[in-house]
């Protein structure tokens, strides 16, 4: 499967962002979806997933409750509505799958599969 990221951009400290994962070559079907994302001069951290078949999702700490993850089973597409953005937030995004979703988690990097290119967000102050 191809995964294309794409909605990043500049925005204001406060803002909103949409970024969205589309998936090509084959569906969701029983994936996991996962975003994470990596800051200059920092390890690429994990940021939420979501369960292609059951809608179950996951976050980290620092997100919930500003960032929901969602996905379109029309548009084989997963996406990650990120409001109340902080400059803390300005890292490049990437969208990860795995083909089967993984019962102990999927947090790790290395739980995942399929790599999408990254999409810059910067969030200013």
């Amino acid at each position: 499967v191809q995964l294309q990221a794409s909605g990043g951009g500049l925005v204001q400290a406060g803002g909103s962002l949409r970024l969205s994962c589309a998936a090509s070559g084959r569906s969701f079907s029983n994936y996991g979806v996962g975003w994470f994302r990596q800051a200059p001069g920092k390890e690429r951290e994990f940021v939420s997933v979501i369960r292609w078949a059951t809608g179950m999702t996951d976050y980290t700490d620092s997100v919930k409750g500003r960032f929901t993850i969602s996905r379109d089973r029309a548009k084989n597409t997963v996406y990650l509505q990120m409001n109340s953005l902080k400059p803390e937030d300005t890292a490049v995004y990437y969208c990860a799958a795995r083909s089967s979703w993984r019962v102990g988690g999927m947090r790790s990097s290395y739980d995942y599969d399929y790599w999408g290119q990254g999409t810059q967000v910067t969030v200013s102050s």
